[in-house]
């Protein structure tokens, strides 16, 4: 699982993370909804390791994700993070993007590799751009492919930043629907998003975010249907 427990993180004089605690269990999707500027980003990047902590702890499975005695590169390889940028390697098809990870961080072959990614990018539906390149991608497709090249690692936890935002509204449906599918094949998962209906419908439970604390949180029913917290009604009424 991974317990967050008392977590405070600032950027100078600014305090972004204000003493989070939350815990998610293996199989759970948590979705934390709230304003920009209030921490959710944030919180997964500290998860992941890529940013520090001031104080607190977060465990994955665990190991103490901020100890110094941690492998970062090792612990990262049961956490993939899927940003609202894709960030692929232009000179590389589709195959080899998704290869790449396995084979320069795991050591796999090339064709343990290349099995691999196979597999996960038929499984988000990209069975027919192997030989690609991600400049011919739509936005749709190219989130896909990093979807696949995250899940190309075998993780255990997926973290979702945002991950539709950067798309046309057109293509949000695609990247939502594979989204979708991890949740049913049981993937633990933590996803910071604006889509309140896709929380809706995925989430076990949902955590509104403000000024860097975990204003409310409960199963989707009673966040998003009957929120207790009057700050949490009207974030929800400026939203849908």
């Amino acid at each position: 699982m991974i317990e967050i427990e008392s977590v405070h993180k600032s950027f100078g004089d600014l305090d972004v993370i204000k003493g989070v605690s939350l815990t998610v269990e293996k199989g759970e999707v948590v979705s934390i909804i709230g304003g920009s500027g209030s921490g959710k980003s944030t919180l997964l990047m500290c998860i992941n390791g890529l940013e520090s902590i001031h104080q607190g702890s977060i465990r994955v499975d665990g190991v103490e994700v901020h100890d110094k005695a941690t492998d970062l590169n090792q612990l990262r390889q049961k956490i993939g993070i899927v940003f609202q940028q894709w960030n692929a390697f232009p000179h590389l098809t589709v195959l080899e993007n998704v290869m790449l990870a396995p084979r320069k961080v795991r050591g796999q072959s090339r064709a343990e590799a290349e099995e691999m990614a196979i597999k996960q990018l038929t499984h988000v539906g990209l069975g027919d751009k192997f030989n690609v390149f991600p400049g011919k991608l739509s936005g749709g497709q190219q989130q896909r492919m990093a979807i696949a090249r995250a899940l190309a690692m075998s993780p255990d936890y997926m973290l979702f930043d945002e991950a539709t935002s950067a798309l046309d509204p057109q293509l949000v449906g695609e990247v939502l629907d594979t989204m979708r599918l991890l949740a049913e094949d049981g993937m633990t998962m933590v996803l910071v998003t604006h889509e309140i209906s896709f929380a809706r419908e995925v989430s076990d439970r949902v955590a509104f975010f403000r000024d860097g604390l975990v204003h409310e949180i409960g199963t989707p029913e009673q966040v998003l249907g009957n929120p207790q917290r009057a700050e949490t009604a009207d974030f929800l009424k400026s939203v849908l």
